[in-house]
């Protein structure tokens, strides 16, 4: 389930208390005091045999004896009488309840007649033929303060506001709510997930993606359990509104040792790190910066940029937040020549003409005002920092006061710091009141703003357009499945170096000539057929380093050296692994290269989140330097580029002193062949190439490993993935007006072939569309179609080649379903010189048929009165269309 009933959950108009007690310090009793001390509009009711009145009210026996169904369910009674009350408000119609009782999970054998099963199944089981949706068990409940609802164990209720917090603790909800109040933070909600059973963390994002009544969503997270629901539910929310993420536990588990050096990479916070930044999220690290990011995001303009300005009235203030913003990889402003013009009337002669500008101590509000004015109009920044600290002569309230209505004039991102306490406390208030960003010292405002310009960087991952893939080669991903399961049908989930090197060809990546040899003999003929120089390296799974003990030699240039290095690494590692298994030996072409960089680029299994892939600096110090990043596969090229920008490495990369820039192309298609391989091929649990050598000429792996292990038989290929990739198996060649038509899903690499396909349509044809004019899509509408989450919504293209061979759109089909698949909302546009030729219909059928098979229960649409084209095309196909009644539009349903 996902968003079912929720309504009935966050925002219920009744309410009822099933163990309501007036026994000091229990939890009945915490519930009754809060339920009753807000300002709660809807009925409460109470339930409790031992008592038939609580707090001047009746207190009925059971939930048969309510006298009126309740919206919402509030259970506090043992574990065991928890899954019949659920029964019971199922039968009443009772449709979202909060659990509160603990022990659940443990509890077995106690429902009535279902020995060894858990409480917590019976529960879920009694609630399921309602739609009962369940919030916990050991939740520690809910608030909803603008409906002044406080369903909670919290001492005190939270102040009504735009932000919802969802936590997987019930002990930081409870601190956090009193923080928050002396804060004067408010809320729209306050969510306590408990266990999860039913409503998790994915159907609450859904929920408040959607809720008018929230501006930004605070989430603190300790486990997921459900990457692939979490993450389209997450990026989906953050398409709509900031979502910040407090995460505990940073330190890893002890887990499993790896096989390979990516496995031993990409540790669980690192992929979370990759999680969050994929779905367009931000991630703090503190419950300060959780609420003043909060605070910041929602107050701030969007950020077009990332060159801070920064005004103070005094030097050591300013030259602090420089200092910060340059530790934390900030961007300063450097002002445009008219903006030191104005500012060289305005300010003291001898002012240093950029940052930062120090107004002096005994600065009027006035001077303040016209400065930030003028940095604000000028087109080399994109925001200001004010920083003001108390002097005897000028009172912080006034500065306050002058550079507040700026907020509301200005088109960029202005930020405030009130240094002090009570002497400046008037002050934070007036820039809060006029939505003006307010910290307390400079370091905490340059976060803020790093804050914002790490958010921006997150979103534009989601925004921006790939570039085309052409040129890559297309995997044979038929011969590479072979040779996996060959290896596993002998028994091999360990595969050398040439054995990957051959999987690795099948996606058309660049291996330097490897052979396999059993024995020295076969080593020294090997070599022969290479060609000298060469490199041989022993065979053993059971040593990842083996040059720690000898068991690699470089630049072999003759046959007794082939055969004398091969001897000698055999001898080593009899002497020093014993128990090691040996395998044979890898003979290489010599590759010498004196300006190429080691990289190492790989994939490993992550618990959670399914496959990674990771990229950094490689060679045998690889896991000594950690200079690594790790992203979720599918890879475009955007992403991979994303994947090598957060390495150090990145920057030699691009060239320095005397060494040219590596062919960057070659190192991004790597990466994507990467990231399509361990997508295509569930059973590929780890994958190093390193060293990755990478300079000017391209990109060749000299040394892989993989290790397999047998697919899970239970799920597809795609249930291990976080993020659903593209589904080939979707496309369909259909002959259309005498030749070849291809319809298959959009891909992000679609973007320029849309734009020209909008482009294309005729005014009328895009308000059919879009229901308004629109002259040319915005760069971040075009991401929006291009860019699509598989597993909630699809949009089908009609394609083929022009005149010039390339491809250009004539159709797109699009359909969106709610995320419990009951409905889902198509539309389909035609390219307006292509119309009556039964392109509209065959995309109609191609989403039609793609719902069926999901198992979306209805399609509808909705259409202009003028558009006759869609109602009558709608009609042939079995819809019902009528009038809406919202200016005589027309509604489409079909039912599947």
């Amino acid at each position: 389930m996902s968003v079912r009933n929720l309504e009935h959950l966050f925002a219920p108009k009744s309410v009822a208390l099933i163990g309501a007690s007036e026994r000091p310090g229990s939890l009945g009793a915490t519930l009754l005091h809060n339920l009753l001390a807000g300002s709660f509009k809807g009925e409460v009711l109470f339930v409790n045999p031992k008592y038939q009145q609580l707090a001047g009210r009746p207190c009925h026996a059971d939930v048969s004896a309510l006298p009126s169904v309740p919206a919402l369910a509030v259970i506090c009674t043992p574990p065991a009488t928890v899954p019949s009350i659920v029964r019971q408000l199922g039968e009443r119609g009772t449709r979202a309840a909060v659990v509160l009782s603990s022990g659940l999970a443990a509890e077995r054998g106690l429902a009535r007649g279902k020995g060894g099963r858990s409480l917590r199944q019976a529960m879920l089981d009694a609630a399921h033929p309602y739609l009962l949706r369940l919030l916990g068990p050991n939740s520690a409940g809910l608030l909803a303060p603008g409906l002044g609802l406080n369903a909670s164990v919290a001492t005190s209720g939270a102040l009504p506001g735009r932000i919802a917090f969802v936590s997987q603790s019930g002990a930081l909800m409870v601190g956090l709510l009193d923080w928050a109040r002396t804060r004067g933070i408010g809320f729209s909600h306050f969510i306590a997930l408990g266990d999860a059973a039913d409503v998790d963390l994915g159907d609450v994002l859904d929920y408040l993606a959607s809720d008018g009544g929230t501006s930004a969503i605070l989430l603190y997270l300790q486990d997921l359990r459900y990457a692939r629901k979490f993450m389209s539910a997450a990026r989906a929310a953050a398409r709509s509104k900031p979502v910040l993420v407090l995460k505990a536990g940073r330190e890893d588990d002890p887990a499993p040792a790896a096989a390979s050096e990516s496995g031993a990479l990409a540790s669980r916070d690192d992929v979370f790190d990759a999680a969050i930044r994929r779905a367009g999220m931000l991630r703090v690290y503190t419950t300060d910066q959780l609420f003043s990011a909060a605070e910041t995001l929602a107050y701030a303009r969007p950020l077009h940029g990332e060159r801070l300005a920064i005004v103070s009235n005094g030097a050591g203030p300013g030259v602090l937040a420089r200092d910060a913003l340059a530790y934390g990889g900030g961007v300063e402003a450097v002002f445009s020549e008219a903006a030191c013009a104005r500012l060289d009337a305005l300010l003291a002669p001898g002012w240093r003409r950029g940052n930062v500008v120090d107004l002096q101590g005994r600065a009027a509000p006035e001077l303040y005002r016209e400065t930030l004015d003028i940095l604000l109009q000028d087109p080399a920044v994109d925001a200001v920092l004010a920083i003001q600290s108390p002097t005897a002569t000028v009172a912080s309230r006034d500065v306050a006061n002058a550079i507040a209505p700026l907020v509301r004039s200005a088109s960029k991102t202005l930020l405030s710091c009130w240094l002090g306490g009570a002497a400046v406390s008037e002050a934070r208030a007036i820039a809060s009141g006029a939505r003006l960003p307010a910290f307390r010292t400079p370091e905490d405002a340059v976060a803020g703003f790093l804050q914002l310009v790490h958010y921006r960087r997150n979103q534009n991952l989601l925004m921006e357009v790939p570039p085309s893939m052409a040129g890559t080669v297309t995997p044979d991903r038929a011969a590479a499945r072979a040779l996996v399961r060959e290896a596993i049908a002998g028994g091999r989930y360990l595969l050398s170096d040439p054995e990957t090197k051959a999987i690795l060809r099948t996606y058309g990546m660049a291996v330097v000539e490897t052979r396999r040899a059993a024995t020295v003999d076969e080593a020294v003929h090997a070599a022969l057929r290479i060609g000298f120089p060469v490199a041989v390296k022993i065979l053993t799974p059971d040593v990842m380093h083996k040059s720690d003990f000898g068991g690699v030699a470089l630049d072999l240039d003759s046959e007794e050296g082939v055969r004398a290095a091969a001897t000698r690494m055999r001898r080593r590692l009899a002497e020093l692994f014993p128990q090691a298994r040996f395998e044979g030996y890898s003979v290489q072409a010599m590759v010498r290269r004196t300006n190429a960089h080691e990289l190492i680029a790989g994939a490993a299994l992550d618990p959670v989140f399914g496959p990674v892939i990771v990229f950094g600096q490689g060679g045998v110090t690889v896991e000594v330097t950690d200079d690594h990043s790790v992203g979720l596969p599918p890879l475009n090229l955007v992403l991979a580029r994303d994947l090598v920008d957060r390495t150090r490495v990145a920057k030699l990369l691009a060239g320095y002193r005397n060494r040219p820039a590596v062919n960057m192309d070659a190192v991004l298609a790597t990466l994507v062949q990467v990231s399509r391989m361990v997508s295509d091929i569930p059973e590929i649990v780890e994958l190093d190439l390193n060293p990755l050598l990478a300079d000017s000429r391209g990109a060749v792996v000299l040394d892989a490993r993989m290790r397999l292990a047998l697919a899970d038989r239970s799920g597809s290929t795609l249930d291990r993935l976080a993020i659903r990739p593209y589904p080939r198996e979707l496309e369909e060649t259909i002959d259309w007006q005498g030749a070849p038509l291809l319809l298959r899903p959009i891909r992000p690499e679609d973007g320029p072939a849309h734009l020209a396909f909008f482009d294309a349509l005729t005014p009328d044809d895009v308000r059919y569309r879009m229901f308004v004019r629109v002259r040319e899509l915005q760069p971040s509408q075009l991401a929006r179609f291009t860019q699509i989450d598989y597993d909630r919504e699809m949009a089908f293209i009609a394609t083929r080649p022009n005149a010039q061979g390339v491809a250009e759109t004539l159709a797109v089909g699009r359909v969106v379903a709610d995320p419990d698949n009951i409905t889902a909302e198509f539309a389909v546009t035609v390219r307006s010189d292509l119309k009556g030729m039964g392109l509209g219909k065959i995309m109609m059928r191609k989403l039609i048929d793609y719902c069926r098979a999901r198992g979306t229960r209805e399609i509808v649409g909705e259409a202009l009165p003028q558009n006759s084209r869609i109602t009558g095309l709608a009609r042939s196909l079995g819809f019902t269309v009528k009038s809406s009644g919202l200016e005589g539009m027309r509604e489409m349903r079909l039912v599947l």
